[in-house]
């Protein structure tokens, strides 16, 4: 979903990939906000009358707006990130984490080495997360023709939760996952490339 950063000793990345990169925020926002409107109607933890989200960081005013909301970006969510992960498999590879990067952090005493490889691996695990939010919201919306993979989340039903709890722990665990890789991502960016990168992602 988040484009990947040019190198810094390269200029800005092309117009299409800094409109895509801005375009995928902004749908994560929108996923994201829906969702928490969704959540507020039945929050994970305490049931009916649970914690719920201030109001500030939610979108669509009451259930059936934040799932209209969810349910229609959902789409451009699923093919944004097909999309970017395809482009990256064929023609960005590596900017991809690989066995080197986890080395590289393990045993090199090299600073811009280990910021490198640090940035990488926080790049690969948000796709990671990505992908894990779209197939967990995914059978949350159709749970009886993906019955399948909502039994996958039967594992901590031996602890009192059943498997539909789980997959709605899960999917609400993306939201704070992904916000804390984001700004890892801006961080790792700033310490590569400074404000030069950060800029050149989208300007």
């Amino acid at each position: 979903m988040i484009a990947p950063s040019p190198s810094p000793a390269q200029g800005p990345s092309p117009l299409w990939t800094r409109a895509f990169h801005a375009f995928n925020l902004l749908v994560l926002l929108l996923m994201a906000a829906s969702g928490l409107q969704i959540y507020n109607a039945n929050p994970v933890f305490g049931g009916r009358e649970g914690a719920t989200v201030p109001e500030l960081f939610t979108l669509g005013g009451w259930l059936a707006g934040g799932r209209d909301w969810h349910f229609g970006v959902m789409g451009l969510y699923g093919a944004n990130l097909g999309l970017w992960i395809g482009l990256l498999l064929q023609r960005r590879h590596r900017r991809l984490a690989g066995s080197g990067d986890l080395g590289t952090l393990r045993s090199s005493v090299n600073p811009p080495r280990r910021r490198l490889a640090s940035h990488r691996i926080t790049y690969t695990l948000m796709l990671i997360v990505l992908a894990f939010s779209l197939i967990t919201g995914l059978a949350m919306y159709k749970p009886a023709q993906l019955w399948w993979l909502v039994s996958l989340f039967a594992f901590a039903e031996p602890a009192g939760h059943s498997s539909w709890q789980t997959l709605r722990v899960c999917h609400l665990a993306t939201i704070p996952a992904i916000a804390l890789l984001l700004v890892a991502h801006v961080v790792l960016s700033w310490r590569v490339g400074g404000l030069r990168l950060l800029r050149a992602m989208f300007l």
